[in-house]
């Protein structure tokens, strides 16, 4: 493998040096290169992350470049998808190999330039490495927005069966039509100028997963990979102001009792992970009218209780109801063009709370 990656970087340097060029290769623990989201850093020159919405900003001058990427491909077969964003412009693009080296830039202008890559795939596809960078030059990246938000939920916070531009829904694997970059949660923390974080999973739930799935989210969201539930994360590295919960979708409809007294349970965890954090419990953006009631009656009780047990109102804890079905995309997804309408109520309700 690294005699491969040896190959492939001499490859693309002699093609670029052959066309004028002077290009140099920055590994990914160059301190140039920021990264946003729950990442092992245990092997600091391969960062390795799995859940969707990681993603990496790079300023770089000169005419072009490229990124080294490596791909689990998970079961021999499974391989992710990528957003990258150069200057704005965005094309989302899959990964062929255990290891790419992708030409993300060229033609450019001989000038600074940003370069952004979000993992768009989830948990479940397998994770993904930077090795590296490709460029003339890297320079100090952008601060990081000072607002941070975290989008706790299911398959609809993924972006799952959102994104039908190169394949139809029915056709490749399930993984074609994954877009976390343009999922309502990645789309409001930009229109509100925030950080992000998508910690989701498809088909989970709160107390009751689909899919023959084993765990429920209080179980693995203390997790780097929530599917894994294996490696830790330290929440110090990342403290949001406002945190969503859109959970329920796969749960159905509970004992009105049961589901309250688990909300309420995993409120109060990440109460004690985040004590100065706004909270929105969110109802399922795919709900019918039944599942939409339940959850209307369920997350007011779940605010009233979390009130009553701190003995005070927690001005910090609310909830929002989507008033109709977002269903067109796969499987009865949201997409692309509803997940720009979820994130335009969000983030509208976002701003009165915060004030922003």
């Amino acid at each position: 493998m690294k005699q491969l990656k040896k190959i492939l970087l001499l490859q693309l340097l002699l093609l670029l040096i052959a066309k004028g060029q002077a290009q140099n290769f920055f590994a990914a623990n160059h301190p140039y290169i920021s990264y946003t989201g729950r990442i092992d850093f245990s092997n600091k020159a391969l960062p390795r992350f799995w859940q969707p919405g990681v993603y990496i900003e790079i300023e770089f001058f000169g005419t072009a470049a490229a990124v080294i990427v490596n791909d689990e491909v998970l079961w021999g077969k499974n391989h992710n998808y990528l957003q990258v964003v150069v200057d704005g412009q965005a094309r989302r693009l899959k990964t062929r190999a255990a290891t790419d080296t992708i030409q993300v830039a060229k033609g450019l202008a001989n000038t600074k330039h940003h370069l952004l890559i979000c993992k768009n795939t989830e948990a479940n596809i397998g994770y993904l490495e930077l090795v590296g960078i490709i460029c003339q030059q890297l320079l100090p990246p952008p601060a990081k927005p000072t607002r941070k938000i975290e989008c706790i939920g299911n398959s609809i916070t993924c972006g799952s069966g959102s994104d039908q531009s190169a394949v139809p829904c029915g056709k490749g694997v399930w993984q074609d039509q994954h877009n976390a970059w343009l999922s309502y949660g990645a789309i409001t923390a930009r229109s509100l100028h925030a950080q992000f974080h998508l910690s989701s999973v498809s088909g989970i739930g709160l107390m009751h997963s689909c899919c023959n799935m084993e765990v429920v989210m209080p179980q693995v969201y203390d997790k780097i990979s929530m599917r894994d539930n294996k490696i830790s994360w330290n929440f110090k590295q990342y403290q949001p102001d406002v945190i969503t919960v859109c959970l329920g979708q796969n749960d159905g409809i509970q004992d009105s009792a049961i589901f309250c007294n688990n909300y309420t349970r995993f409120i109060k965890t990440l109460r004690g992970y985040y004590p100065n954090a706004t909270i929105v419990l969110l109802s399922s953006p795919m709900a019918n009218t039944a599942l939409r009631n339940f959850m209307r009656s369920s997350l007011a009780a779940v605010v009233k209780a979390v009130n009553k047990a701190v003995n005070k109102k927690d001005t910090r804890l609310h909830y929002y109801i989507f008033e109709q079905s977002y269903n067109e995309g796969c499987d009865g997804h949201p997409s692309l063009q509803q997940h720009e309408q979820i994130a335009q109520l969000l983030s509208g309700h976002i701003k009165k709370l915060m004030k922003w």
